[in-house]
């Protein structure tokens, strides 16, 4: 799928594309202490450029891995990929958005165009997002979308680091 899906967030044309080579750059320009508070901090440079790696080996129905776009401009990412969680293989979705074009629903309607791709991928798919207790924003997100709040749990992340996590859950029908 190379065409970009999008939304609207107000006036704001929102729209998500896969992820591509050049997008190295906006890895690293989101591995901030800020734009990582609630995920244990940055990570190093190695970590970042092997990231990168992973997120160019989409698998459609696996894992996908998206840029935001804000018009033309890369503002974050969001992706999905497959996990086994309580029993079950699922998929995991998590977001971010620079700090500077946050707070105008750019990662909700990002959000939301991914789960399409998800729900056309893999219909009847369950699917768990794990944002840190403390990340309101976050939490929102997965509020308005429609997930439903299986109550605390802990997740590991990044590998070593445990962080206490909302566990939220979305089934799409088959």
């Amino acid at each position: 799928m190379n065409a970009p899906h999008s939304g609207k967030s107000a006036s704001l044309e929102v729209s998500v594309r896969p992820w591509f080579e050049n997008d190295l750059t906006l890895l690293m320009r989101m591995n901030t202490a800020e734009m990582w508070a609630h995920l244990g901090g940055p990570e190093s440079e190695e970590a970042v450029a092997s990231r990168h790696q992973r997120y160019m080996k989409a698998v459609p129905g696996r894992v996908r891995m998206f840029t935001i776009l804000f018009g033309d401009e890369a503002v974050g990412n969001v992706g999905y990929w497959a996990q086994h969680w309580r029993d079950q293989d699922v998929f995991e979705v998590g977001w971010g958005v620079l700090p500077e074009f946050q707070g105008h629903g750019i990662a909700m309607t990002a959000t939301s165009a991914m789960l399409d791709i998800l729900r056309d991928d893999v219909p009847g798919a369950i699917v768990y997002a794990f944002p840190g207790v403390s990340n309101f924003p976050s939490n929102a997100i997965c509020r308005k979308l429609g997930f439903s709040l299986a109550g605390e749990t802990e997740v590991e992340f990044p590998k070593g680091s445990w962080m206490k996590s909302n566990e939220w859950r979305l089934e799409f029908p088959g």
